[in-house]
């Protein structure tokens, strides 16, 4: 993965960003970290919003796209087809999460890899100041930024 993917941590949250054993007090056992990303840039005077997505059997999701700034999901049902600019494509099935790092990196694919089921996600995006929370990428930028793209999977 790259210095954009997502550091997946098992375990339970305790004081700081480790994990602790299945002892001690309760409250360090209540929470479970799903995902711990860095570095992370968020603009200065960001806002941020979360929302709810689901996509209908075999969605293709959101056109490509970019954030002005982070923006974090978690899975709840089904699996996302999820594509960032310079990764290859991958699937997230529910309960897994994905991040990226926002800014000037194109979003090629949010959609449900299933063909016969919904799909759930949660995303927390932060914006910049003035800018919109999702812009789409036009045909022209796709095709002059195509040798960013990682390989395509053979069908």
């Amino acid at each position: 993965m790259s210095e954009n993917s997502q550091h997946a941590h098992d375990g339970h949250v305790g004081h700081g960003h480790g994990t602790v054993a299945g002892d001690g007090p309760s409250w360090t056992r209540a929470a479970r970290m799903l995902q711990d990303a860095s570095p992370i840039t968020v603009p200065e005077g960001a806002s941020a919003m979360t929302i709810h997505v689901e996509w209908e059997p075999g969605d293709p999701g959101t056109p490509p796209h970019r954030h002005s700034g982070p923006a974090f999901g978690y899975v709840i049902k089904g699996a996302v087809r999820f594509e960032l600019e310079g990764e290859p494509e991958r699937i997230v099935e529910a309960g897994g999460t994905f991040w990226e790092p926002g800014g000037d990196a194109i979003h090629y694919q949010d959609g449900n890899a299933l063909s016969d089921e919904r799909t759930e996600f949660v995303v927390t995006m932060m914006c910049a100041p003035g800018k919109p929370m999702l812009e789409l990428v036009d045909e022209e930028e796709l095709r002059r930024r195509a040798h960013l793209r990682a390989p395509r999977p053979s069908a």
